[in-house]
């Protein structure tokens, strides 16, 4: 019989320790999943619409795993600096964060520098809602109801300006998509500052419209009597404004709305993603979410498939509409 001496012996149970250590991740460690804090990326600046809805989700996964989910604002890029932050973080689901159709249809399309391009390259967890676009006129206007604004379109081509929050941003391409798919002729008047310099120029009277991309602060200004609601771009009534016209049940197809998702890197371990997603979809359900999302947003639950199918469809979209805008230019 072989004698070990007991420094031998104690190695021999560090290897032992070691190769248990090294099991732990695929089993164990997923298995007590959460067990520190989240960091929860945003990929845009603490103002506008994205902050709200990440913080509300943050707040609400607290309570749910147990954990701190620290948010992180992380803008730049048009949203693609803090979305990369979370594509290439390590896939253990600590770091997560906020992904748009912006950011992962759109940009790719104009930016080759980026290592995400298709859903095959991060992990979807849930869809926060979405925020469709409205628009919107002076309350003085002469239009009364959608049908007359657009005829009025019709008859003045080019002539009927819409201020929208950027060149290329949302309410721009979805006007794109409406002129597309209308015969129609909206004149697009792009303002860096966002969708409130977009209205400041409508209340300033400098622009006939505004393409506002959902309605925070809007009732407010109805009720002012400042301004009117004319249409939403999106099929069904829209909460906030249950006054406006669906351009989809009015026979115009359209098919663009800013979206919101929870997403992580790909690779994540099943059980780390079974609890994110689980986590997810009893925040999405909960009355509390469901108030808090009255203030303009609205909730479409879908599963990551379904997330992932609808990023390529907007991808398709967007596509065809470069397309469209490259032919005018």
């Amino acid at each position: 019989m072989r004698l070990y001496s007991c420094s031998t012996f104690a190695g021999l149970v560090r290897l032992i320790f070691t190769a248990a250590v090294c099991i732990l991740p695929t089993t164990t460690v997923a298995q007590s999943y959460p067990n520190r804090p989240i960091t929860f990326v945003v990929p845009y600046g603490p103002a506008g619409s994205t902050d709200p809805i990440s913080r509300q989700f943050a707040t609400q996964l607290e309570k749910i795993l147990g954990v701190e989910v620290n948010v992180e604002n992380k803008p730049g890029g048009s949203g693609t600096i803090g979305f990369g932050i979370i594509a290439r973080a390590k896939p253990d689901g600590y770091t997560i964060g906020l992904g748009t159709n912006s950011i992962l249809a759109y940009q790719p399309l104009v930016n080759q520098s980026l290592t995400f391009k298709t859903p095959d390259a991060y992990q979807p967890i849930a869809k926060l809602g979405e925020m469709p676009v409205i628009l919107v006129v002076r309350a003085d206007a002469p239009w009364k109801t959608f049908e007359e604004f657009v005829v009025h379109v019709k008859n003045n081509p080019n002539k009927v300006r819409a201020s929208v929050s950027g060149l290329r941003t949302v309410p721009d391409l979805v006007a794109q998509e409406f002129n597309k798919n209308s015969n129609l002729k909206l004149r697009t008047i792009p303002f860096t500052g966002g969708s409130g310099e977009a209205l400041l120029a409508l209340l300033g009277n400098r622009v006939e419209a505004t393409l506002f991309t959902g309605a925070v602060g809007i009732p407010g200004q109805v009720q002012a009597g400042k301004v009117r609601v004319l249409a939403v771009f999106k099929k069904g009534v829209y909460d906030p404004v249950p006054e406006a016209v669906s351009t989809i049940d009015a026979g115009y197809k359209t098919t663009l709305s800013a979206q919101f998702y929870v997403m992580a890197p790909k690779g994540l371990p099943k059980e780390v993603l079974d609890k994110l997603v689980s986590a997810s979809q009893q925040i999405i359900n909960s009355p509390e979410y469901a108030k808090f999302a009255t203030e303009g947003y609205a909730l479409d639950p879908r599963s990551p498939a379904e997330l992932s199918a609808e990023i390529i469809r907007d991808t398709e979209t967007f596509i065809e509409l470069l397309k469209l805008l490259d032919q005018k230019s």
